[in-house]
């Protein structure tokens, strides 16, 4: 099952627009639902010289072959640096620079002479970036000017994970397209397809997203994962130095991107069901930690779970800042401990 049969309505409505193309179109939804490759397929279509039926690219034309090795001409995709091909080799290799987990005003003024020049195949020029909110405001008001004096026959493919994050006036140069969660029942077949066993439990850890919870049944985020729910099942006998120590040895041993702000994004969902079990309901994510989560949630006042949550989005935007990790957990860690504090918390 490719990623057109796991977004159907989407791959549809995109078809229909071939004929009349947006100069810059923004695809936005939650992370993990296949979003980039969505768009990057959409890319190769438009690219791809005999297309099949299904508007699907038919990857075995010249185009497609270009596509394939990387190199098609009238193609760039725009990523920050951390998301980029060969970071682990460039880790490997000693660089004591970390890859850019922003897109850069350079990559996106690199752009101008692809822009202002013909197309190799007297069609169309394609402009993917990916994802649109790791741009600062100088980059996107860079990006803008090619956004607000479209240059014919070129399509820019925004893709956002968090779109409010973007300025107004990029969402507002953009038609915008919301990519929703598939359907469970495609999901758990999509996952089911790829090999992934215990589908169901994955998907609801990724909250329904199902290439996040492919990585998951993979093992690729589980050491990350297991590590963070070990210290956090603790609850108030948690040892914040100890706890933030240990993580930040995961945290440096991580090779993919950005793993300080995945496991904050792991922290926010473990507040979220802390949240629902305290409010009498169900949890939405960590299901096979139920009967714990349950426990802690008894320990913990909702008001000061929902502060956590909220402390938590700053945590977010923090980490994708140069900082300290271990100073960063250790903050992180002290305050989690503190929710379940007797005296603190009126149990005292």
């Amino acid at each position: 099952m490719n990623i057109h049969d796991l977004h159907e309505e989407i791959w549809a409505r995109l078809g229909e627009w071939r004929g009349r193309l947006p100069h810059a179109l923004l695809l936005a939804g939650p992370r993990g639902i296949g979003k980039f490759g969505l768009a990057r397929a959409f890319a190769e279509s438009l690219l791809c010289e005999n297309p099949l039926p299904s508007r699907a690219a038919c990857g075995t034309c010249l185009a497609c072959g270009w596509m394939a090795q990387g190199n098609h001409p009238d193609f760039r995709l725009v990523r920050p640096d951390a998301l980029s091909e060969g970071e682990g080799e460039d880790a490997e290799a000693g660089s004591k620079k970390k890859p850019s987990q922003q897109i850069t005003i350079d990559q996106v003024r690199a752009l101008d002479d692809f822009l202002h020049v013909g197309t190799h195949r007297q069609g169309l020029r394609v402009v993917l970036l990916d994802p649109a909110e790791a741009m600062n405001r100088s980059t996107a008001n860079s990006l803008l000017k090619s956004l607000e004096e479209p240059v014919p026959g070129t399509v820019f493919l925004l893709v956002s994970g968090e779109p409010e994050r973007l300025l107004p006036t990029i969402r507002s140069r953009c038609q915008q397209l919301a990519v929703p969660l598939p359907e469970a029942s495609r999901a758990r077949a999509w996952l089911a397809a790829a090999g992934v066993g215990d589908a169901a439990r994955w998907l609801a850890l990724a909250g329904g997203s199902p290439l996040l919870a492919a990585e998951l049944g993979s093992g690729d985020e589980r050491a990350l994962l297991d590590a963070l729910t070990a210290e956090l099942v603790k609850g108030g006998r948690v040892d914040p130095l100890a706890a933030a120590a240990a993580m930040d040895r995961v945290v440096k041993a991580d090779k993919r991107p950005a793993p300080l702000k995945r496991l904050v994004e792991w922290g926010q969902k473990w507040f979220a069901d802390l949240i629902l079990l305290r409010a009498g309901q169900a949890p939405r994510y960590f299901l096979e930690w139920a009967a714990p989560l349950r426990e802690l949630a008894g320990r913990a006042e909702l008001p000061g779970l929902l502060a956590f949550a909220r402390k938590a989005l700053q945590y977010r935007r923090q980490c994708e800042q140069p900082l300290n990790s271990r100073l960063f957990l250790e903050d992180f860690f002290l305050d989690y401990a503190a929710l379940f504090d007797p005296v603190r918390n009126g149990h005292g």
